[in-house]
């Protein structure tokens, strides 16, 4: 609910709060190496949805370029979310802008030597895919180092506001190029762009501080941040609502290139025209988003945000001229912004600095999970029918699931703080066991048998934080015959990750631990107890 004593600041001094980031050096460096490699992003989209409707003149075939550009993000997202919170991320970085270089020297020499194909196209669009599904996750972790917690929304917003310049400079050149020298040298020029954008990471110079207990393993790694995730009541909302959102939005971006070839005159340039004025619609609202947030709440920002979408979809689809649709594509890219941003403020809210890639990797792994599934439905639903009809059940289907899901997740979870409390609970002796295995934890505490029933129940919030930070398994046991005797088991996977979960601390997991010390009525501290499963 809106605060009715928040007044929206003026309409300059929303745009300069919206700008405040660019003030830090090392975010306004990797601002513009983002601004560069979303350029090239979107060059190669355009150039390869384009190709591809010189190969082939199937709406599914053209409709699979956007899957195969997302996919990637969905399949690898995770094990580079896992990548980019153990790993130097500069030099992660680094190598990611090399691939995505490698990757487009070889389209352009494929397109000109004359061997490309549609099956071949959807793989090498894959392939950049991944230098996308790698990269990401380190810029979004990256982002909260650099800039205070206040100025976060700003930062998300300004990132926004660089893949949107990217969305209009990007086609714009990509449109140029293709209709004076065509499709190869859109390639040729992403690997020059992409190479730049690694030579200005080299310039970062951030400092690698790894842990003192080892990298984690990958495995291990990665099954902490889908446990975090999903005991996250606030991030599965999230990870719902920008799915829903996707998957009906990717519908307008994966048939673009067939509405912009089926008007009259149709051609590249129609098509670089509507992806524009879809950026400039995006710029424009997230410069807005500060004085938004003091008129909108959260939940009636997305239904607004929806219902434009939705509105800007049936437009296009029916659109009788190139004056209706773009305009058009403008309110669509208000709504894209307005509902990303959003929804990428509230999972970055939601996740402590140690799971924060990860996090935001299977954030990002839904979002473009969702797009490449629906860019592939929406296709198959053209074939079926046509591009209008299909463009209008995704429109109308994008409001009512909207509503739907704001009904079905009226509880977001408490707002917890998540300041890292490294050192406010005693660690064990950092030496290990004598036996290598599963480390078994068992925690006694004695209860009044008044309380036991209000005792079970915080431990369901003791649950959510164990598993949280990764244990393998929490039980809690009761006495058959001294009711107020309650024991806490957990399961860590080795004496090491045992050790990790005292770096992972946050004041929210201070505050549950107080609160269930409370409980105790001994004279004594609840009574630890470890022990070694044997393999």
């Amino acid at each position: 609910m809106v605060d009715p004593l928040s007044k929206p600041p003026p309409p300059r001094a929303g745009m300069i709060a919206a700008l405040v980031p660019l003030r830090i050096p090392m975010y306004r460096l990797l601002w513009l190496t983002w601004l560069a490699a979303n350029t090239t992003m979107w060059m190669n989209d355009v150039g390869s949805a384009w190709l591809m409707t010189s190969l082939s003149d199937s709406p599914l075939m053209v409709a699979l370029v956007q899957s195969a550009s997302t996919l990637p993000v969905f399949l690898l997202g995770l094990p580079s979310g896992a990548l980019a919170d153990t790993l130097d991320r500069r030099r992660y970085l680094i190598v990611t802008q090399f691939w995505a270089a490698g990757i487009a020297c070889l389209i352009s020499l494929t397109v000109m030597m004359g061997w490309m194909t549609p099956p071949l196209l959807l793989a090498l669009t894959f392939a950049n895919g991944v230098g996308l599904a790698m990269r990401w996750p380190v810029f979004a972790a990256t982002v909260p180092e650099l800039v205070p917690r206040s100025q976060l929304p700003a930062a998300m917003a300004l990132n926004g506001i660089g893949m949107n310049v990217s969305r209009i400079v990007g086609p714009l050149m990509a449109g140029a190029i293709i209709a004076s020298v065509g499709s190869a040298w859109v390639f040729a020029l992403n690997a020059v762009l992409s190479v730049a954008a690694a030579i200005a990471v080299i310039f970062w110079r951030r400092e690698h501080k790894p842990s003192p207990l080892g990298r984690e393993r990958l495995p291990s790694a990665m099954r902490v941040g889908v446990q975090f995730v999903w005991q996250s009541r606030r991030m599965r909302v999230v990870i719902t609502l920008i799915s829903l959102c996707f998957f009906h939005f990717t519908a307008l971006l994966a048939l673009l290139p067939l509405v912009a070839r089926s008007m009259p005159g149709g051609n590249a340039g129609t098509f670089t025209l509507l992806l524009a004025a879809m950026g400039v619609g995006s710029i424009f609202a997230a410069l807005q988003m500060p004085r938004l947030r003091q008129v909108l709440s959260f939940k009636a920002l997305l239904m607004v945000a929806t219902a434009l979408q939705g509105t800007a979809m049936l437009m296009v689809a029916w659109a009788p001229s190139i004056y209706v649709m773009v305009p058009a594509m403008f309110i669509a890219g208000m709504a894209w912004i307005s509902l990303a941003n959003s929804l990428a403020v509230r999972a970055q809210m939601s996740l402590p600095d140690w799971v924060r890639a990860r996090g935001m990797s299977i954030y990002q792994m839904s979002l473009m999970g969702a797009t490449a599934a629906g860019a592939a439905l929406w296709g198959q639903v053209a074939t079926w029918t046509n591009i209008h009809d299909s463009l209008s059940i995704a429109a109308i289907s994008s409001v009512v699931t909207m509503i739907v899901a704001q009904r079905m997740t009226v509880d977001w979870g408490i707002e917890e703080d998540l300041t890292p409390a490294r050192g406010v609970l005693r660690s064990p002796l950092a030496e290990a066991p004598p036996r290598p295995g599963r480390i078994q934890v068992s925690i006694e505490y004695r209860i009044d048998p008044a309380r036991v029933d209000e005792f079970m129940a915080l431990m369901q919030e003791s649950r959510r934080s164990r598993m949280g930070h990764g244990v393998l398994d929490w039980q809690v046991m009761q006495d058959l015959y001294e009711p107020g005797r309650i024991i806490e088991q957990i399961t860590d996977e080795s004496w090491t990750e045992h050790l990790r979960r005292f770096d992972r601390v946050t004041a929210a997991d201070v505050q549950v631990r107080e609160r269930k010390l409370a409980y105790h009525i001994g004279d004594e501290p609840p009574v630890v107890t470890r022990y070694v499963v044997d393999r």
